[in-house]
């Protein structure tokens, strides 16, 4: 049976479940792990998921940033690279790939997606500033904070509801848009920021139509629109999904629509195409310009910007790549699956599907841990214990604390579990789902963590924390009666 990746693969028995619209050539070994190891390294790792080693985990689905799989072309793109430090022609292949798949002509390289945001917040915010957003991602609150802006989130009432099915959870509430720029004024807003997709609240897209609207008011009020383009591959493919009105457009249009509606765009190709690197690009020479010199400072010369010339060959085929539907189509599919497959079986999940991967609901997985006690985190770190299976905490620990060294509460608080592209299979998926179903059936049994050691920013990368009671024992210790010896 052909497809083009438009819709999902129907079987003659009317069941739908994702295909991989590729074979394997190249493997790599997983290791699954006695539960007892499991729980050594888990409590070796501060019950947090980021310092676990890759030995002790089976399926690693902590992110989709950098571990997504390689194409052939990609893989071969490599072998042509231009080792030069300034005028490589491997810039110039990524370069002119940039300006046919997002329409940006101006191109500034950064070492990834984070390094593109420190250099846009140093020139753009100054003290007392506010970025309206559809939602904040860490690195990105990070950054505008420290140069004294605020992050203003005017998402609409749907974007935090677990169980939905509003198509496009990602989108910026106009109404609230209109009061923030009344409020405080357009001289105080530098730029309006859209993600594509919402990182922190399930993956969540926004619609053409939103994106249309968020321009015509940033055009009235004279400010800047700026995308946070690293899963704009995903967020395209919602819209043709989605939106009727782009039902029978190509991905490579959409694309293009998108990027012309924003004034500057920032993307991790970490997520993008595959690789390692990012970049900045813009249509308005006066952005390049106030932009440019900061690149050669903090990442690189401008035909480098921090990457090597391999990553960036496979970069350049990745942004090909990016606009073809089988490919976009893989991650989406496999999450899609995930999640409905959870939703019947009554374990909560945010839904509608979304991009980057399948984000259990904590709060309602483990109603009797307080948010205090971070039920993400807890549900992570359990998963781990009973699977080998590697997910991200996206909640409270993701968060940061007020003035008065309270925390201050996440929205939500999510077990991510990430699909990276063309990685897992779906047997592996079946076995995750299986082990969320025995970790629900059981979930009585998980307790809370709290903080050893919690630095000041970015919290959830290199804190540590331990169980509030000796409930990671006992979990195992349930697991072993019902599963004997096996793994």
């Amino acid at each position: 049976m052909k497809t083009n990746g438009t819709a999902p693969i129907k079987f003659y028995n009317g069941n739908q479940i994702p295909v991989e619209l590729h074979k394997v050539r190249i493997v790599q070994k997983l290791h699954l792990k006695p539960i007892e190891e499991r729980l050594t390294a888990i409590e070796k790792g501060g019950y947090n998921t980021f310092l676990l080693n890759t030995e002790d985990i089976f399926l690693d689905m902590l992110t989709d940033s950098g571990t997504n799989a390689m194409s052939d072309n990609q893989a071969s793109s490599m072998l042509r690279a231009d080792d030069a430090y300034s005028g490589s022609q491997s810039y110039y292949r990524m370069e002119n790939a940039l300006r046919e798949v997002f329409g940006k002509h101006y191109i500034l390289p950064a070492h990834q997606g984070r390094a593109a945001e420190n250099v846009i917040s140093k020139v753009f915010i100054k003290e007392g500033d506010v970025i309206p957003t559809n939602y904040h991602f860490t690195t990105t609150m990070a950054h505008i904070e420290i140069n004294g802006g605020k992050v203003l989130e005017i998402y609409t009432d749907e974007a935090i509801k677990i169980k939905s099915d509003h198509p496009f959870k990602g989108n910026i509430d106009i109404n609230r848009l209109k009061n923030v720029i009344k409020e405080y004024g357009a001289e105080k807003i530098p730029f309006i920021r859209l993600e594509a997709s919402t990182n922190l609240i399930g993956g969540q897209p926004f619609s053409m139509a939103n994106m249309r609207e968020v321009r015509e008011i940033a055009d009235k009020h004279n400010i800047m629109v700026v995308l946070d383009a690293s899963l704009i591959g995903e967020n395209a493919w919602f819209i043709k999904q989605r939106e009727e009105e782009f039902k029978n457009t190509h991905i490579k249009d959409i694309l293009l629509e998108m990027c012309a509606i924003s004034d500057l765009l920032y993307f991790s190709s970490r997520k993008v195409t595959s690789t390692r690197g990012g970049g900045i690009c813009t249509n308005d020479k006066d952005i390049y310009m106030k932009l440019r010199d900061l690149i050669p400072l903090y990442e690189g010369f401008l035909t480098y910007g921090g990457m090597s010339v391999r990553e960036i060959e496979a970069m350049a085929v990745g942004l090909y790549e990016t606009t073809d539907d089988t490919i976009i189509c893989q991650s989406p599919s496999f999450i899609n699956y995930a999640v409905n497959e959870l939703d019947k079986a009554g374990i909560p999940v945010v839904t509608p599907a979304g991009a980057l991967g399948c984000h259990v609901d904590a709060m309602g997985f483990l109603p009797h841990v307080p948010q205090e006690e971070y039920p993400a985190g807890a549900l992570a770190s359990a998963l781990f214990i009973i699977s080998g299976c590697r997910g991200m905490e996206r909640g409270t620990i993701s968060s940061v604390r007020d003035e008065n060294g309270k925390d201050i509460l996440a929205d939500m608080e999510l077990l991510r579990l990430a699909f990276p592209r063309r990685v897992f299979t779906l047997s592996q998926t079946m076995f995750l789902l299986d082990r969320l179903q025995w970790l629900y059936d059981n979930r009585g049994l998980v307790g809370g963590l709290k903080f050893v050691e919690e630095p000041p920013v970015l919290r959830f990368f290199m804190g540590r924390l331990a169980p509030v009671s000796d409930w990671p024992q006992k979990l195992a210790a349930k697991f072993k009666e019902d599963f004997g010896d096996s793994l």
